[in-house]
């Protein structure tokens, strides 16, 4: 992974945080509109004002999120690295399609491209905590929980359970997850880049990588030598005799045991 791609891949999610500017934009000109009983695709049907807008940003978005994928998923670690670019592609496809059918064109085109985005984006945000946790457990667990609150808030607006949120706000509940978490893990990419790597700071001070290092070459150095110690205990109790059989050896290689001139003798003890 080069600075560039970092660079270039952090820039691109950190600006999936425009739909929310446009978001605002195009509802501040739909007189009535509700982000509580009216859903986002809305905005971008014949009834908005700015319906060009708002479909152009969910286009946009779509671009944005698989372009950062593509361009920092090879600096995740692991499976959750790989995963990251095939669910994060299925949102960032999903949610382009958005755009290009709106909900009052092709009404099941544009239901089943929201789909892929909302279980698309959740599960990308959960592999993606995978992929950063070696890097900051904080950051993991923060893209973990936001990718379990989308994919939370998708059943229920699946199922139409909207509790006290309406639909709009169920809905947003599963859509918001993404542009926030990743601008948030962009930024926290684009910030450490490769550095992570490093075993001391600048300062000559040991990294938590360094640290983690350290403590597991200490355990296994601690069972090395507890495997070495119990081999060694397990050799020494094959080779000592029983105890019967100890006495028994003994008296037969005592050359006193046996007198020859009196051969009917009883043995001494």
């Amino acid at each position: 992974m080069t600075d560039s791609r970092y660079r270039w891949g952090g820039l691109l999610w950190l600006l999936t945080l425009q739909f929310f500017v446009v978001e605002a934009i195009v509802a501040s000109q739909f007189g009535g509109y509700s982000r509580s009983a009216d859903v986002i695709s809305d905005l971008g049907t014949a009834a908005s004002p700015a319906r060009l807008l708002m479909n152009a940003s969910f286009v946009v978005q779509g671009l944005l999120i698989v372009g950062g994928a593509l361009l920092l998923a090879p600096g995740l670690s692991g499976t959750g690295g790989r995963l990251t670019r095939v669910f994060l592609g299925v949102a960032g496809l999903g949610v382009l399609l958005v755009g290009v059918f709106p909900s009052d064109g092709n009404a099941t085109a544009h239901q089943i491209a929201a789909a892929a985005y909302f279980v698309g984006g959740a599960l990308g945000l959960i592999a993606l905590a995978y992929g950063v946790r070696p890097r900051s457990e904080a950051l993991g667990t923060t893209l973990a929980l936001l990718g379990l609150i989308g994919l939370i808030g998708t059943v229920f607006f699946g199922a139409a359970v909207f509790l006290f949120l309406g639909e709009g706000g169920m809905e947003r509940v599963a859509g918001y997850v993404v542009p926030i978490g990743l601008p948030i893990a962009g930024a926290a990419l684009w910030r450490q880049k490769d550095d992570w790597l490093a075993l001391t700071r600048p300062d000559g001070t040991p990294t938590r990588r360094q640290l983690r290092e350290d403590a597991r070459l200490e355990r296994a150095q601690r069972l090395a030598e507890r495997d070495a110690a119990l081999e060694a205990a397990a050799r020494r109790a094959e080779q000592r005799p029983a105890p019967g059989q100890a006495a028994s050896t003994a008296a037969e290689d005592d050359p006193d045991d046996f007198d020859p001139d009196d051969p009917w003798a009883p043995r001494r003890r």
